[in-house]
């Protein structure tokens, strides 16, 4: 038994060491092919370490990107969906879980069924509302709408309300608390983990947006780090490979995702076990 017990051990982290290396491969590759010179890009055998190793491939692709406008572009849309979607999501998902109304069932299965909607649907009636509003070219398009909630967020956060005693909420009321009060004093900082998880989702989610940007935005100073990787151009000669200067833009702008993510993983993962959401 103690034998059969040390294979399925052995087993086990082989099977995890395996699947690891085959979902970090990419990323190796992509680090790889960032530092290596132009006439060692299409080598065979591959060149998994760069010889000689190009570290100005870096500068070289982020001045071409212009790289601190789109930035600023980027944290400044991601910061403002995040608010909206939280902020916004918190309370209509706090609505549904604690409070009483006529229709709550109703209104909330529209919501989800929102949910099925296919974002083609939407794409020309919102199109539509922006340019009727004056906002195409603008960033509103890009952030205004997560302040009116996000039926994903609002299903999420409502499972984890539903976690939550009910009594918590009736001794707080019996001590001359309100609604507010409620909320913010007593439940809101048992919501770290969904918190976390809904971070998460809305930062990878605003950070790699590429549709939008691409609908609403005209003007290059105003794009996002995803529409100037999109239109990354050679500053080299043309027809010059710039396979290596693609991946080291590539590796920075996925960068702070990974590091959102190892930051808040221990809450993103505890969020989504207590909200019930698998698979």
């Amino acid at each position: 038994m103690k034998n059969r017990g040390i294979v399925k051990l052995i087993f086990l982290y082989m099977s995890l060491i395996l699947g690891a290396t085959l979902i970090l491969a990419p990323v190796v590759w992509m680090l790889s092919t960032s530092l290596k010179d132009p006439s060692h890009l299409f080598d065979f055998p591959p060149q998994w370490i760069p010889n000689p190793v190009r570290w100005d491939n870096y500068p070289t692709a982020l001045n071409t990107m212009n790289f601190a406008i789109t930035f600023r572009n980027t944290v400044y849309v991601t910061f403002m969906e995040m608010l909206g979607s939280t902020v916004s999501s918190l309370l209509v998902a706090y609505g549904f879980a604690r409070m009483r109304f006529p229709g709550k069932n109703f209104l909330f299965m529209l919501v989800l069924a929102t949910m099925m909607l296919p974002g083609q649907v939407t794409m020309v009636p919102k199109f539509i509302l922006f340019r009727i509003l004056g906002w195409v070219d603008t960033f509103n398009p890009l952030w205004v709408p997560a302040f009116f909630g996000r039926p994903f967020f609002i299903f999420l956060l409502n499972q984890f309300f539903l976690t939550i005693p009910k009594e918590l909420d009736e001794a707080a009321r019996i001590d001359g608390c309100g609604s507010f009060r409620i909320l913010t004093r007593i439940l809101l900082p048992q919501l770290k983990p969904a918190l976390a998880a809904l971070t998460i989702f809305g930062f990878m989610g605003a950070w790699n947006e590429f549709m939008n940007p691409l609908i609403y935005i005209n003007s290059q100073a105003k794009w996002t780090l995803v529409l100037a990787l999109n239109a990354f151009q050679s500053p080299l000669e043309p027809g010059a490979p710039v396979t290596h200067l693609i991946m080291a833009a590539s590796l920075v702008v996925a960068l702070p995702c990974m590091i959102v993510f190892l930051l808040a993983q221990k809450y993103f993962i505890e969020g989504v076990v207590f909200s019930g959401m698998k698979g």
